[in-house]
């Protein structure tokens, strides 16, 4: 992870001036940068939508600078609510609440629920401390596509628009967790690098997925998600190498490249053919923690490639990955 340079003084004074003006701030969070705009303007927030390409049924996620906000912006918060909040705010998590009668229903996507976090990093909190309101914000990238985890990463996909504020390399990577506290049992509507079981523990009992039609729409629960424009292939650990030799061959065939994320390193008695039609080969990390924070910029460089497609390996089984699965999925819908 790079170094985070922060965010001086008069930076944030003129992402201030900005919010206030209606314009449109990208700034750093713990998880990936966001698209921001005040949350108590509508019009602002539908510049949000224009720039990201989003329908306008897909609510935003609001970004305060600390827990004791929550009850300018929802109806009611629940001692569920208090006891997440107190435990990881600031931090990587969102919660699905009814919103207050004055909230703005474009923020919220036409529902009566609001999605609220706190974000940990120290120049998002520098923001939100310095604005004093709530800013909405999603990830800063086009709908549909890889979440940015770089400043470099929002100018490349909004090379004019956007004010941007530096604060290094993402810590964590991926998107918070989002749970709904508006249902009993409460929903886990999105993992994220929050386990589910560290969630139970404060709850006092279990989480279920959302299956329900009344479920509350959130940010990134289409079924695809979070990809590259290159297309993107699973490759199941088990049947790994066999899927492997199978796509390399259809490649060389088809005089393509395809480039290759995988926890293993490039087995070494591939036939010359094969080995010619890998662009690049990436090991990634071992740790679900390493591999989170670098899953993003890594399919962003592997999508400049130029290759025919990306193969991705998947990751293992277990509660620390089912955020990483779940991104990994999303982006590989499409490419069966």
């Amino acid at each position: 992870m790079s170094a985070d340079p922060g965010a001086s003084a008069p930076e944030i004074a003129a992402a201030v001036a900005a919010l206030r003006a209606g314009e449109v701030v990208a700034f750093p969070t713990e998880t990936v940068y966001g698209l921001g705009a005040d949350a108590r303007n509508p019009a602002a927030l539908a510049k949000v939508y224009a720039l990201k390409g989003r329908p306008a049924d897909h609510p935003l996620i609001l970004h305060l600078h600390s827990p004791d906000e929550l009850d300018r912006w929802v109806a009611e918060v629940p001692p569920t609510a208090r006891r997440l909040a107190a435990k990881f705010w600031p931090g990587p998590l969102t919660l699905v609440l009814k919103k207050a009668a004055d909230v703005s229903t474009v923020l919220t996507g036409g529902q009566d629920s609001i999605a609220v976090r706190v974000p940990s990093h120290p120049v998002a909190q520098q923001l939100l401390a310095a604005f004093g309101s709530g800013i909405a914000a999603p990830s800063a990238n086009r709908y549909g596509r890889i979440s940015p985890t770089r400043a470099a990463h929002v100018r490349e996909e909004f090379p004019q628009d956007v004010l941007v504020l530096e604060g290094g390399d993402c810590e964590v990577g991926l998107e918070s967790s989002i749970v709904s506290l508006i249902t009993e049992p409460p929903e886990l509507l999105r993992p994220g690098m929050i386990a589910r079981d560290a969630l139970e523990a404060e709850l006092g009992g279990a989480l279920v997925a959302a299956a329900s039609k009344d479920s509350p729409r959130v940010p990134g629960s289409t079924l695809q998600h979070y990809a590259p424009r290159t297309p993107l292939a699973l490759l199941p650990q088990s049947q790994f190498a066999d899927q492997l030799q199978r796509r390399l061959a259809a490649a060389a065939s088809a005089g393509e490249r395809v480039v290759v994320f995988a926890r293993r390193t490039q087995p070494p008695g591939l036939a010359p053919p094969l080995r010619a039609a890998i662009g690049e080969w990436s090991v990634a990390p071992d740790s679900a923690t390493d591999y989170a924070r670098e899953l993003y910029a890594t399919l962003r460089r592997l999508d400049k490639s130029g290759a025919a497609s990306i193969l991705v390996e998947s990751v293992p089984d277990g509660a620390a990955w089912d955020a990483a699965r779940d991104r990994l999925a999303r982006a590989a819908a499409t490419f069966l």
